[in-house]
C-alpha cells in the first residue's frame, strides 16, 4: 500500500532575497506591465553549473513578446544573456558535455531568402561563452520539434509533409487555395541528422502527426504521442502513444483500441512523454476537461509493453507536459496544484504499475512553473513566485540550501504591491470553498472598498496564491483602489478531485452559487463594498461572467472576455467539443435540457449589467460569434450599455503589446463609469 502522507524534502526553501530590499514607494500604473519580463523553460546542464532559461520581453507597441536566452552560473551569478534579436528563441537543450545549448529559432538577415537567415525555424547552437549561433539545420522550410541523442552523435527533428489523400483529391488539388474541413493533412517525418557527416535521412513516416516525441536515453528507440489529423479535435479521444525501432523502423502501437474504457471521459489527450533513465519505462500523462489527469507508464515486460495506470493522486492535481524522471532514480516528478500553491512532486520508485510516496519537494507558499535536474540528480534549478515578488530562478543541492539566482524585474522592488491573502467561506451545500483576495496596498482593516470579481478559466484550472500582474485585473486593479477576488470554484484544481468533478453536469449551477456565496461573505466581512461590485473573466471565466449576469443585477458592471453564450453553438464550432460533451454528459440530442441549463442565453432576458465584451477575431476555443451573439442580445433587445471589442489577428488570448493595454484600458474606463460613477466618455445607444 502507497502512503499519501505528503513527506517534505530536508532543506525547506526559503524564497527570499537575502539583502533589505528598497522602500515601496513607486504606485504601480497600467505601463508598469509591459516592463515587466517573464521566466520561462529553465533547463539544468548535465555537471549542475549552469541554467539557461528563456525570458519573454515585450518589444514595441505593435508586437508581442520576443523570447531570449539567459545563462545563469549556479555558483556565482549573476544571469548573462546569450542570444539577442527577434528571432523567438525556444527550447532550449543542453549538449551533454555542458558546454553548448541547442534551440530552435527563426532567424531573418537583411534580404536573404536561403536558409538559415529565411525567417524559418531551424535547431541553432550556441556555446555558454556566448559568441555567434551556429545554424545546425539550414533547410528550406521550418523545423518543428527537436532531440538531441544523449551522446550528441545524432539530432532528431520534425518535419510536416502535406498530403492529401480522399474520394475528392484531384478536386482539392486544383483548388488548393480554398480551405477544407478535412482531406488535407500535414503529416509528421521525423528525420535523423548525424553531426559528424552532417548527412540527414528520414527514419519515421507513418502518416500520423507527431505531438510529442522522446529519445530513449540508450537512442534505440524512439516513444511518440501522435493523431491522425492536424486538426486539435483529433487529440481528444484519438491521440496515442508509438514506439519506433529505429534500427528496424518497425513501429508498436503502445495504447491499442479499447485502453481508454475505464477513463472517466473517452475525450482525453496525451501529453508529456518521457523515458526513465534506463530505458525501461515511458510515462505520460492523460488530461481530461472537468476530470483529474492521470499519470501512465508503459514498462518492458517479458511480454513486450505492459500498460499501467499510476494509482491516483487525489489531494494535488496533476499538470500534463511537466513530467520529469529524476535522473538515476525511478522517481517521477511533475508539478501539480495544491490549494492556489502548484509545487513541485515526486513519486517515488515507479515500478510495476505502483509507487512508494508522494513526497513534496517545494512546501511552502510557491508557484513553481519550470525546473529541471543535473545529470547527477543532485542539483535542482526551478522558476519559482510567491506572493511577496515574482518568478525567478532558484536552484537547490544538498551542499545548499534554496537560493535565488536572478531578479529579473528589479524594479518591482519598488512597488507598492497589493496585499494579497487567501480567504475561505462555505458554499450553500455546506462545502468549503477557498479564493485569493488582493488588496490595495494601503488598505485598512474596517474599509469597505469596490471589488472586481476575477474569474479564472478553464474551469479545470484554478487562480494561483502568488504576486503576479495580468491583463485581467490582479495587481493593477488594487493599485487604483479595487479590491480583486479570485474565486477557486468547485471544478477547480487543488482541492480533490471530488471537489473538481463535481462540476460534471453541474455547469452555470454549482459554481455560480459559490462564487455568489463568497461575495456574500466578503460584503459581510466588511470588505467589499455592496454597492459597488464587478465582474470579469476571460474563457471560462467570460462564460462565468455570461451566466453571473443572467443570474442577478447585483454587479454594476461585467467584462466578458472570450466567454460561451450558448452551449450548443460551443459544441458545434470550438476547437475541443470533448469539453462541453464532457460537462453537459452527453451530446446535444441526448441531453438538450442540459445544454439549455448551462447556456447564458436562455437567461438573458434578466441582465442589466453594463457589459463590456473583449473577443480574438481568430479566436476557434471560443469563437466570436457567442461575444457577438451576447452583444446583440444586450444592445438591440435589451437596451443594456454594451461594447464590443474584437482584436484583429487574436486568438484565444492576446498576444500584442496594443492589444493588451487596450484591453486594459477599456477595463479601467468601463469598472471607473459604471461601478464607482465617473464621469467619461458615455457609449452610444441604438
Amino acid at each position: 500500500m502507497r502512503s499519501l502522507l505528503l513527506a517534505t524534502m530536508l532543506l525547506v526553501p526559503q524564497f527570499a532575497l537575502a539583502a533589505d530590499p528598497p522602500a515601496r514607494t513607486h504606485v504601480i500604473t497600467l505601463d508598469d506591465y509591459f516592463t515587466l519580463g517573464t521566466m520561462t523553460q529553465c533547463e539544468t546542464s548535465p555537471d549542475g553549473r549552469f541554467a539557461v532559461y528563456q525570458e519573454l520581453r515585450w518589444e514595441g507597441q505593435s508586437e508581442g513578446r520576443n523570447a531570449d536566452l539567459w545563462l545563469v552560473d549556479l555558483t556565482t551569478g549573476p544571469p548573462r544573456r546569450l542570444t539577442f534579436g527577434k528571432t523567438g528563441e525556444q527550447s532550449p537543450t543542453w549538449s551533454p558535455d555542458s558546454r553548448f545549448i541547442y534551440y530552435s529559432a527563426g532567424a531573418k538577415r537583411g534580404g536573404e531568402t536561403t536558409a538559415p537567415y529565411n525567417g524559418k525555424q531551424q535547431v541553432w547552437r550556441i556555446g555558454v561563452d556566448g559568441g555567434e549561433p551556429f545554424a545546425v539545420t539550414r533547410l528550406d522550410d521550418n523545423v518543428g520539434s527537436f532531440l538531441l541523442s544523449d551522446d550528441a552523435a545524432f539530432l532528431y527533428y520534425t518535419q510536416a509533409s502535406e498530403q492529401t489523400d480522399d474520394d475528392w483529391k484531384s478536386l482539392r488539388s486544383s483548388h488548393k487555395s480554398l480551405q477544407y474541413g478535412h482531406g488535407v493533412t500535414k503529416f509528421t517525418q521525423v528525420w535523423r541528422l548525424d553531426l559528424t557527416t552532417w548527412r540527414a535521412e528520414k527514419v519515421i513516416d507513418d502518416r500520423r502527426v507527431v505531438t510529442d516525441m522522446a529519445l530513449s536515453p540508450d537512442g534505440k528507440r524512439m516513444a511518440m504521442l501522435t493523431v491522425p489529423d492536424d486538426e486539435l479535435i483529433h487529440k481528444e479521444g484519438w491521440s496515442r502513444l508509438d514506439v519506433c525501432e529505429l534500427a528496424s523502423r518497425k513501429i508498436a502501437i503502445v495504447t491499442p483500441d479499447g485502453w481508454r474504457k475505464n477513463h472517466p471521459s473517452p475525450y482525453g489527450w496525451l501529453d508529456g512523454v518521457q523515458w526513465s533513465g534506463d530505458s525501461q519505462a515511458i510515462a505520460f500523462t492523460v488530461s481530461f476537461d472537468g476530470y483529474p489527469a492521470r499519470i501512465l507508464l508503459a514498462e518492458a515486460s517479458a511480454g513486450g509493453c505492459a500498460l499501467n495506470q499510476l494509482p491516483d493522486t487525489p489531494l494535488v492535481s496533476i499538470h500534463a507536459n511537466t513530467l520529469r524522471w529524476k535522473p538515476g532514480t525511478r522517481d517521477l516528478c511533475f508539478l501539480a496544484d495544491e490549494r492556489a500553491r502548484q509545487r513541485l512532486f515526486s513519486l517515488t520508485n515507479c515500478q510495476g504499475g505502483k509507487f512508494e510516496e508522494l513526497k513534496t519537494l517545494t512546501p511552502g507558499d510557491v508557484f513553481v512553473s519550470s525546473y529541471d535536474w543535473s545529470k547527477d540528480g543532485a542539483t535542482l534549478a526551478a522558476v519559482v513566485s510567491t506572493p511577496g515578488h515574482m518568478e525567478d530562478l532558484y536552484t537547490s543541492s544538498p551542499t545548499k540550501p534554496w537560493s535565488r539566482m536572478t531578479n529579473v524585474n528589479p524594479q518591482v522592488d519598488t512597488w507598492k504591491l497589493p496585499q494579497l491573502q487567501l480567504v475561505q467561506w462555505q458554499a450553500p451545500d455546506g462545502v468549503e470553498v477557498e479564493g485569493v483576495l488582493e488588496l490595495p496596498p494601503d488598505y485598512k482593516p474596517g474599509q469597505k472598498v469596490p471589488l472586481v470579481l476575477e474569474i479564472h478559466g478553464g474551469p479545470t484550472g484554478s487562480s494561483p496564491y502568488r504576486l503576479m500582474y495580468w491583463i485581467y485585473g490582479r495587481t493593477l486593479l488594487p493599485a487604483k483602489g479595487y479590491a480583486v477576488f479570485c474565486p477557486n470554484y468547485r471544478g477547480s484544481t487543488g482541492y480533490g478531485d471530488k471537489f473538481l468533478e463535481q462540476l460534471i453536469g453541474r455547469e452555470n449551477d454549482i459554481e455560480v452559487a459559490d462564487i455568489l456565496s463568497g461575495v456574500d461573505a466578503l460584503v459581510e466581512r466588511g470588505i467589499a463594498d455592496p454597492d459597488k461590485l464587478g465582474v470579469s473573466g476571460w474563457s471560462n471565466g467570460g462564460y462565468l461572467t455570461n451566466c453571473l449576469i443572467a443570474r442577478t443585477q447585483r454587479f454594476k458592471a461585467a467584462s466578458s472576455g472570450a466567454g460561451v453564450f450558448d452551449f450548443a453553438l460551443q459544441w458545434g464550432i470550438e476547437d475541443t467539443p470533448g469539453h462541453v460533451i464532457n460537462f453537459a454528459t452527453g451530446q446535444p440530442w441526448e441531453k438538450p435540457e442540459e445544454y439549455q441549463r448551462g447556456s447564458p442565453l436562455f437567461a438573458a432576458d434578466k441582465i442589466t449589467t453594463p457589459t463590456l465584451i473583449h473577443v480574438g477575431a481568430g479566436d476557434e476555443r471560443v469563437p466570436a460569434a457567442h461575444s457577438r451573439m451576447l452583444y446583440r442580445t444586450l444592445r438591440f433587445y435589451r437596451n443594456v450599455p454594451t461594447e464590443l471589442v474584437i482584436y484583429p489577428g487574436e486568438g484565444h488570448g492576446l498576444t500584442k503589446y496594443n492589444h493588451r493595454k487596450a484591453k486594459m484600458e477599456w477595463d479601467l474606463a468601463w469598472y471607473d463609469k459604471y461601478i464607482l460613477g465617473k464621469t467619461g466618455e458615455k457609449p452610444a445607444q441604438p
